[in-house]
């Protein structure tokens, strides 16, 4: 039985109804710079978000907020850390779907454990990934996508940005869905595979719609489809997959999450002032501007989604057979 995601509001009617009393001579929040923590390097999405989140924060707080970057390990240097510190309110974890969803299928053993370590406050955005093709390769829509993978079993051939990333299995459940057989090309990084697919060593990848929309526009790559039910706001002329694999969703998530033990009224805090940046005109815009989605979920609703998260990319995994230990 998978365990339920414990959220900001749940810890904060677990602790009235336990009677646990929260300190009396507790600093008024925040007392001195909060940080994000980041597990990833400097200019990967969720590094950018992070930022764009801390200058808003820090406006709002009059407190510094900082950016700390611990790359490495598939994520799981920079959960580690963030699950080990204070539960004081001043630090944050910016998840996404890797460290928090994929790592627990695909590792054995972690040196956190995502249903207790951390606390659902906010989404900041969803991250559609699209299916694009070399020129070369003479396909322009699922349809014919699939026509050609059942034509040719087992020898369509995807790239991604390596194995149990969100790209590789956001492939696997398309191919799985679809009923066809597609062979996976690990890379070592996004970059590496888009380069070897702009140069035709590869005709099809699954990469994020931030990273391959510039190749769109300018023609060097052909859009299939993105991973989505609907099509999104920023390129509103490439098809959802969804619409022709009905019920057929594998987007990636950037979004914030507190530490347990935290009292729950500062869970509360960061969770209403994310959201509330996230709501902002102007963060919308950037947000747009990366060929992101903005989020609306939050506190409860943030905690069923990654409940719903766990479960889709656990069952993607058993799938896919995919084991990195």
């Amino acid at each position: 039985m998978i365990p339920i995601i414990r959220t900001a509001a749940a810890v904060a009617v677990a602790t009235l109804c336990t009677g646990a009393a929260l300190p009396s001579a507790a600093q008024p929040f925040p007392a001195r710079p909060s940080r994000i923590i980041v597990p990833f390097p400097p200019g990967q999405a969720a590094d950018t978000f992070a930022r764009l989140a801390a200058e808003r924060l820090s406006a709002t707080w009059g407190q510094p907020v900082v950016v700390e970057n611990r790359a490495g390990g598939a994520g799981m240097i920079g959960a580690e850390a963030a699950a080990r510190s204070k539960p004081d309110g001043h630090t944050a974890l910016m998840g996404s779907a890797g460290p928090i969803s994929i790592n627990p299928h695909v590792f054995a053993k972690l040196p956190y454990d995502t249903m207790k370590d951390f606390v659902p406050l906010a989404q900041m955005v969803a991250l559609p990934l699209v299916i694009v093709a070399h020129p070369s390769l003479p396909v322009r829509s699922v349809k014919e996508l699939l026509a050609l993978a059942r034509a040719r079993p087992g020898q369509v051939q995807y790239a991604s940005a390596g194995p149990a990333t969100s790209q590789h299995l956001a492939g696997e459940l398309f191919a799985s869905m679809a009923g066809v057989k597609m062979v996976h090309v690990p890379y070592k990084g996004s970059g590496p595979a888009l380069q070897d697919l702009l140069g035709g060593h590869v005709t099809l990848m699954v990469d994020s719609l931030t990273s391959a929309l510039p190749s769109i526009q300018s023609g060097k790559l052909r859009a299939i489809g993105v991973t989505t039910r609907e099509r999104v706001p920023s390129a509103p002329a490439i098809p959802a997959i969804g619409e022709q694999l009905p019920g057929y969703e594998a987007v990636g998530w950037i979004g914030a999450l507190g530490i347990t033990g935290t009292p729950p009224e500062i869970l509360a805090r960061w969770t209403s002032d994310l959201a509330a940046i996230v709501r902002e005109p102007a963060m919308r815009e950037r947000i747009l501007a990366q060929a992101a989605v903005p989020a609306t979920l939050s506190g409860v609703e943030f905690g069923a989604f990654l409940q719903q998260q766990h479960e889709l990319w656990g069952k993607v995994v058993r799938l896919s057979g995919t084991r990195l230990d």
